[in-house]
């Protein structure tokens, strides 16, 4: 056996020394339930014991899917003194969710209960161990042996963290106990973090910020206090009941979403309560304007840290910081978020096109590298190549791309931009330089909507109504109260003049709340789609339906009368252009000598029938396909069906003349035309069906 003390140091190490150091100091608390230190690891290695019995090996991995409570942090150690890795699942999520983690994750065994059991079966988590059944885990144990704990390496993983999927379904980012262990070194340094302190827990198990709770609380020693109540995914809990919750427990530090603490600020102010105790509150998540961060910390007074963090999920969580505490805070903050300076043991770059650092001052995409950096991707070898780089001027030679644009000042505060995601499209070395600029209009847009007196929270993204056809919109949550216009029209015209020089939004759209994710972020596949006004005036802009299923509001892009006019136009021209010179492209075909004079009229309208068909085809061909694609089918099909819809219409006009012109007899010719049209038109018909029956495709929910 080896000496405690000569053990690698793992994530569950550092908490089992916490229980030999003062196992009756509380560890967890929710609501009336609490686990001491001791209580807890004790269960956890029985636990442990179980797991093993049950087929987890040492290198294995196990989803826990477990609501709130105390049980959730047994289940997760024992896991780590298993010597394998756990997933976190939150077992309410949606089934499509729930399918793809377990698919994806393919865990050796699910840790849940037994209310959790058969959903969790039916999404593909067939070997459930329910943690609330006696009868699964108060096995005896071997009568040959007891559970030997298996040694771990820092290098062994630790989780597997699915990201939130802000830009489509959840990958899972590789966790080892090493990444975790020098992130908590970050947080215990900057934090400040004692046993003495007493940690809120306010996430949901499925998100990176719930395990980093956690890890802060117990590798330190302190209590973490769990809220009985989801902020998160609870879109109906009390926020109200958070100020007493933080006062009855003590809480002394705690982290928030920024949807959360914009709700929390509003109701601090109407209710000029506080925080008591709290010496530290963090805010991530999201973007976080410096006004905001400004608000918060003034409300809550120089006794707590107001800091906003910033950090993604592949790099363990969290990896720079900003205190606004002793910062001169100049006009315009509310136009500028500043994420700061890195954590201790990681390093953050600026990249230009080219992937180097750019000079202080220049916008590029920000990369991270350090202790925090993991492994990769759980099966995507080629996400995980295009987002960890080689990079020769960081020592391990390794950095991560975040897909976020920012600049370092000079005082060498790091500033966030704005997403790439804002705008349409990935963000690649090809167009870097495009997309920064595109990225940089939203961001200057969105803070000069922010700053209008009437407006209380805003957003700018690029949409695409129409194939190519990229526009910024604005989209407005008016503030209570004020007496300022906020309608869409006022709106674009303020930006318009406040932007002179610069690109503004084709429109802004007022909305009584901007949509969120799971998460809690900002869901643009759920805000509306712009469609112009008839006339300018402000009444032309009007918030209507979603991305998922079209609507109106006004911005300068092309009107859906002014397709259709141009349609009409088309097939009208097409029409008289195409009667006009069939014989001379058919001489001969429409001659009627031969036909009673009772037929002349039947067979005249067939040819202009001809005529307008091909007029009809040529014009679906020019303006039919933004329609096409609005339906949700996948782009492919799409495109197929816009070929097939012309060629069922465009091609009658030329076939029936050449096959009134052919002989009966003129069997090369007949055979040409026959696989030429009709081969074709059948195949057309069949891909239109085949659009017709086909479901549109789902859009990934974050």
């Amino acid at each position: 056996m080896v000496a405690d003390e000569e053990r690698p140091e793992t994530l569950h190490g550092l908490v089992e020394r916490q229980a030999r150091r003062a196992p009756q100091a509380v560890a967890v608390r929710c609501g009336g339930a609490e686990l001491t230190y001791g209580e807890l690891d004790a269960r956890a290695g029985r636990l442990a014991a179980v797991l093993a019995r049950r087929g987890l090996a040492p290198g294995g991995r196990a989803a826990v899917a477990l609501g709130r409570g105390t049980e959730v942090y047994v289940a997760l150690l024992a896991v780590l003194k298993a010597g394998a890795a756990f997933v976190p699942v939150e077992p309410t999520a949606p089934d499509a969710l729930l399918r793809h983690v377990l698919s994806d994750a393919a865990p050796d065994l699910v840790l849940t209960e037994q209310r959790h059991r058969a959903r969790l079966a039916d999404a593909g988590g067939s070997r459930a161990v329910c943690i609330d059944q006696a009868d699964e885990v108060d096995e005896p144990a071997s009568p040959d042996r007891e559970f030997e704990h298996p040694e771990v390496e820092p290098g062994d993983l630790a989780c597997v963290f699915y990201t939130s999927g802000s830009t489509g379904l959840p990958t899972g980012a590789l966790v080892e106990h090493r990444n975790l262990l020098a992130a908590y070194a970050g947080w215990r340094e900057v934090y400040g973090l004692t046993a003495e302190d007493r940690i809120l827990q306010t996430a949901s198990l499925e998100f990176d910020v719930f395990t980093a709770d956690w890890v802060r609380a117990l590798c330190t020693g302190a209590t973490l206090v769990v809220t009985p109540f989801n902020l998160t995914l609870d879109r109906t809990a009390d926020l109200a009941a958070l100020p007493a919750l933080v006062t009855e427990e003590r809480i002394t530090v705690m982290e928030l979403n920024v949807r959360t603490a914009r709700r929390l600020t509003g109701l601090l102010e109407a209710s000029g309560a506080g925080l008591p105790g709290v010496r530290l509150l963090t805010v991530g998540a999201e973007k976080w304007y410096l006004d905001e961060q400004v608000s918060l910390q003034r409300l809550l007074g120089d006794f707590t840290r107001v800091l906003n963090v910033y950090g993604l999920a592949e790099a363990t969580v969290d990896s720079t910081y900003f205190d606004v505490r002793g910062t001169a805070v100049a006009e315009g903050a509310e136009r500028v978020s500043l994420i700061g300076r890195p954590f201790p043991g990681t390093r953050v770059y600026v990249l230009g096109p080219d992937a180097a650092p750019v000079a202080p001052g220049r916008v590029g995409e920000i990369a991270i590298a350090g202790g925090g950096l993991t492994r990769g991707y759980l099966n995507r070898p080629a996400d995980t190549s295009r987002r960890f780089l080689r990079a020769d001027f960081d020592p391990d030679g390794r950095v991560l791309l975040t897909g976020d644009l920012g600049l370092l000042r000079a005082d060498g505060v790091l500033e966030f931009v704005g997403r790439a995601a804002t705008v349409v499209g990935p963000l690649g070395p090809d167009r870097a330089t495009t997309v920064s600029t595109r990225v940089k209009a939203a961001a200057r847009a969105e803070g000069a909507l922010r700053a209008h007196p009437a407006v209380r929270e805003a957003a700018v993204v690029e949409v695409e109504p129409a194939p190519g056809q990229r526009v910024l919109v604005g989209y407005a949550v008016p503030a209570q109260g004020t007496p300022e216009a906020t309608d869409g029209w006022s709106l674009t015209q303020y930006l318009a003049e406040q932007l002179k020089g610069c690109s503004a939004p084709a429109a802004v759209i007022p909305v009584p709340e901007l949509p969120r994710t799971r998460a809690g972020k900002l869901d643009r596949s759920a805000l509306p789609l712009p469609a112009p006004p008839a006339h300018t005036g402000p009444r032309s802009a009007k918030a209507g339906g979603s991305r998922k299923g079209g609507g109106k509001a006004g911005g300068g892009i092309p009107d859906k009368d002014v397709t259709g006019c141009f349609a009409l136009f088309i097939t009208v021209a097409a029409t008289l252009v195409s009667r006009a010179t069939t014989d001379h492209f058919f001489p001969g075909s429409t001659d009627l000598s031969g036909v009673p004079s009772g037929y002349h009229f039947w067979f005249g309208l067939l040819y202009w029938g001809e005529c307008a068909a091909f007029g009809a085809g040529l014009a679906f061909f020019f303006t039919g396909l933004p329609a096409l694609l609005r339906q949700g089918r996948s782009l492919r099909l799409s495109l197929l069906t816009h070929l097939s819809v012309f060629w069922l219409l465009a091609s009658w006009w030329p076939q029936d003349n050449l096959y009134r012109l052919t002989s009966a007899t003129d069997w090369p010719r007949e055979t040409a035309m026959i696989y030429v049209f009709n081969i074709p038109l059948m195949l057309a018909a069949v891909v239109v069906v085949v659009f017709l029956l086909r479901k549109p495709k789902p859009k990934a929910k974050k």
